[in-house]
């Protein structure tokens, strides 16, 4: 970026560095301290945590000059794609993450990991949204954790064929976890909730109306493997219009599938 740009607030800065350095999904020291190096900022404080470290070089700097552009400088060179080639799922993590700190000072990283302007943030809710719409809708309904556990690039990189595709592929792996079968599809959840001799029961499987309602849950995988499940398998994505409000219903049903799966009892 040409244009000088107004510094950071430290409030703003922290949160950005916190994102750049997190422990598990950020920055290794190394690649901060060459950054640094790279960018002509002095690293004053190698010894500090991660974040601690670059928001102490990057604010010394940023006063010294009275810009924000360091900032800038830093985030183009930890976010150029070449980095990523081979770890795409951590370039959408960061990039998501820092485009909800980032959207409060009217920035964000694009596709090409450059910073640009953007509208300026107000609301958590908002920046959330702008990070990644349909995780942020997820979350917003209270979607099951176990959604995420499976399909979280996927939903960050709002692809809504392949994050359906993985959500109900995970579904599968749960059950074939709580029950030890081994199968796929509807043989696994025959073998599983079979009415005759469960493996796994949803309620105390005493009475008419409990008995039904195993059936009933079973009907309901078999049928969400036979109707979404095997023909995305099977389907390339360009003939398989998957629109974000079919995704958004799929995933309320596995949601309300992996609740149901929270209260099974192993009996066999």
């Amino acid at each position: 970026m040409a244009e000088q740009i107004t510094p950071f607030n430290a409030q703003h800065l922290e949160a950005i560095c916190r994102v750049l350095a997190d422990t598990q999904n950020g920055l290794t020291g190394t690649q901060i301290g060459y950054i640094l190096k790279d960018i002509k900022i002095e690293d004053i404080a190698p010894s500090d945590t991660k974040w601690k470290r670059l928001f102490n070089a990057i604010a010394k700097k940023q006063n010294e000059k009275q810009i924000g552009n360091y900032l800038i400088m830093f985030i183009n060179r930890a976010m150029n794609p070449v980095n990523y080639s081979m770890d795409k799922e951590k370039f959408i993590w960061r990039r998501s993450e820092l485009n909800v700190v980032l959207s409060f000072s009217g920035f964000c990283v694009n596709e090409e990991g450059k910073v640009s302007r953007t509208k300026q943030e107000t609301t958590l809710k908002g920046a959330r949204e702008k990070a990644g719409i349909l995780k942020s809708k997820l979350e917003d309904r209270n979607a099951h954790s176990e959604i995420f556990k499976y399909c979280k690039s996927e939903l960050l990189d709002e692809n809504y064929f392949h994050a359906v595709l993985e959500a109900v592929k995970g579904l599968a792996q749960r059950i074939r976890e709580l029950s030890g079968v081994t199968s796929d599809g509807s043989n696994l959840v025959t073998m599983a909730f079979n009415a005759n001799n469960p493996i796994l029961i949803i309620n105390k499987f005493n009475t008419e109306s409990e008995i039904s309602e195993q059936k009933g849950f079973a009907n309901l995988l078999i049928g969400l493997f036979g109707a979404i499940r095997n023909p995305i398998a099977h389907t390339p994505k360009n003939y398989w219009n998957m629109t974000e409000q079919d995704a958004l219903d799929v995933f309320s049903t596995i949601s309300f599938i992996h609740r149901k799966l929270d209260m099974v009892v192993r009996i066999r």
